[in-house]
């Protein structure tokens, strides 16, 4: 079986936490000059590197056509059902609960927030789009986003479509052609992030073009990580290395340099860290117990986060309240919402995925007496 790296996991819930402090941040100093971590979108770069790598060290060999067992390599179809078995759970239950924040927010008005302009007809046309993670039309008193109900969303929509190139075309790339491929990828982030003067983009309706130039170039390098088998000799790779990334998050901005700088992180910061990541796989003591918790919530607390800072913002803008009291209810949020994910991680979603999981392993025996054999490697265990 595969090794594990649970440095990288660990490092995943490094980012994932610092993205829902930035958030909670930005709700409190819009000016990016003036937040204390001003960098921090950048995690979502980080984690399409993670993506790129986690791919190709968890699927090349069992998709691979070209090895002895290529009678056994894993389907097209059976990489992507295990893909969404792995997502989408979390998928269904935050948008239930992006509706239910939505929906029930007491500070932003009066008025119903379905009305004649905005009928429930375009309401569930949203909540279907979204549970599909498909872009959707902007909803009153949310932030103009491509996905309206929660925001982050749009970051799995390049995760979901990473994973159908990854299986249409994943095998078929060879070496030199991706080098060519992360270099001009990396080319066009640098020029994008320099444009803009930062890489906090692709969210909105404005610059969505942004969001396939943020994933390809980190996602490429990350999956040329994997298949090179490159790594950085690291002693206690995880608290070293969440430092380094932390350091990036709260580095200050650089003025007209800072788009380069940020691209900088992209295309070298975070290749050495992956690096660095698998320096080891299994983490001894408590350190390795604290990579296994947080690296377990980061993708539910990145999911499910978003839709509680709606409601955080607007009490903020309508009331005003005092610092202090300010300070209590992000922390209560921050605590709050951190239970909620670990809450739904072990009753919703290892117990749906665990039943998806059967339910599909039993569609494949089923089936396999009228289908290629190749569908029986469906079953094996997946490694991230």
């Amino acid at each position: 079986m595969k090794s594990h790296y649970e440095a990288l996991d660990g490092l995943r819930g490094t980012a994932a936490f610092s993205v829902f402090l930035f958030h909670i941040c930005e709700m409190l100093v819009v000016d990016l000059d003036h937040n204390p971590m001003p960098h921090t979108f950048l995690a979502v770069d980080f984690f399409f590197a993670l993506s790129g790598f986690v791919l190709g060290h968890a699927y090349d060999a069992s998709m691979s056509v070209a090895g002895p067992s290529k009678g056994n390599a894993l389907s097209l179809g059976g990489f992507l059902k295990r893909r969404l078995i792995r997502l989408h759970p979390m998928v269904v239950i935050a948008m239930i609960v992006a509706v239910a924040t939505y929906l029930l927010d007491p500070f932003v008005s009066d008025a119903p927030r379905i009305n004649i302009q905005f009928s429930w007809l375009s309401f569930g046309a949203v909540f279907a789009l979204s549970l599909l993670l498909l872009p959707t039309p902007a909803l009153p008193d949310t932030f103009g986003e491509t996905h309206s109900l929660n925001g982050p969303a749009w970051t799995l929509l390049q995760e979901y479509i990473a994973n159908l190139l990854y299986g249409l075309f994943g095998q078929k790339l060879s070496l030199g052609l991706h080098l060519l491929l992360c270099a001009a990828s990396a080319l066009v982030l640098a020029g994008t992030a320099q444009h803009y003067g930062d890489l906090g983009h692709g969210w909105g309706w404005s610059d969505f073009w942004v969001a396939p130039v943020r994933l390809a170039c980190p996602f490429l390098i990350g999956l040329l990580i994997s298949r090179q088998k490159l790594s950085l000799p690291v002693r206690s790779p995880f608290f070293l290395l969440s430092g380094v990334l932390l350091a990036v998050f709260f580095a200050p901005r650089m003025g007209p340099l800072n788009g380069l700088f940020e691209a900088g992180c992209v295309i070298f910061i975070f290749p050495a860290i992956l690096a660095g990541g698998t320096s080891i796989g299994k983490v001894e003591g408590r350190q390795g117990k604290l990579c296994r918790f947080v690296g377990e919530l980061s993708y539910p607390l990145y999911i499910i986060h978003y839709p509680f800072i709606y409601p955080f913002a607007h009490w903020k803008w309508s009331t005003h309240p005092d610092p202090v009291r300010v300070g209590l209810v992000a922390a209560a949020l921050y605590v709050g919402v951190v239970a909620l994910a670990y809450a739904l991680t072990r009753w919703y979603d290892r117990p749906v995925r665990a039943w998806l999981t059967r339910l599909s392993h039993r569609g494949t025996a089923l089936g396999a007496i009228d289908v290629a054999p190749q569908l029986t490697a469906v079953t094996a265990p997946a490694t991230e």
